[in-house]
């Protein structure tokens, strides 16, 4: 993806408005799409999400009000091309949990993502019906749904190097041909008790890592 600085962090407190404008769902599924597929124009977003262009384009000049998007090379001088400024957005957890409007944003961001992982998987099945893939790629991928007992600091320790890892691959994969676009979803949710009898054990929710 052609973009400048890889990753923003939006501080609920100084940019209550960048939020806001993330709260809409196709706001997020565009975004989301540059992100994957690369600069587009409103025409191209419209056709991938069944949406008019008229509101594709307005939704895209919202992102770039915010600088979430920005104007993209133009093949030529007829409609404007747009590109995503960063890769990432995150926030903190516990500053958007403060707030019921910031809770109300973080929930709706997570659907996406449960949504996104959604598509991938149909998209992944799809590729490898029709032989998109090789097989070299049957075994390295998959999902795992593993729930091992750690301290907050364990997981905040498990989620960095998880991160650190990918970008340390990602960079080192950068120009090799033989490298894909991976879709890689980490979620890392405590829960609480279920309450009397229930087990509070337990390594695998189904026993899968598929």
């Amino acid at each position: 993806m052609d973009n400048g600085a890889s990753h923003r962090v939006l501080d609920p407190e100084r940019d209550p408005a960048a939020l806001k404008a993330l709260t809409h769902p196709l706001r997020l599924r565009l975004l989301g799409l540059l992100r994957q597929h690369g600069a587009a124009t409103a025409s191209e977003l419209a056709a991938r999400t069944g949406e008019s262009s008229a509101s594709t384009s307005y939704h895209l000049r919202v992102l770039a009000k915010y600088a979430f998007v920005a104007e993209a090379e133009h093949r030529d001088g007829r409609e404007r091309r747009w590109k995503a400024v960063h890769s990432v957005t995150t926030t903190s957890n516990a500053a958007m949990l403060a707030t019921p409007a910031g809770r109300s944003m973080l929930m709706l961001g997570r659907r996406r993502q449960i949504e996104h992982l959604q598509e991938s998987v149909d998209r992944h099945e799809a590729d490898i019906e029709a032989g998109r893939l090789g097989e070299e790629w049957h075994d390295p991928s998959g999902i795992d749904d593993l729930m091992p007992r750690l301290t907050p600091e364990s997981l905040r320790e498990l989620r960095d190097t998880i991160g650190a890892k990918t970008a340390e691959l990602a960079a080192r994969d950068e120009h090799d041909p033989r490298a894909e676009r991976v879709v890689l979803l980490t979620a890392g949710l405590p829960l609480a008790p279920a309450g009397p009898g229930a087990s509070a054990d337990g390594a695998s929710a189904t026993g899968s890592a598929t």
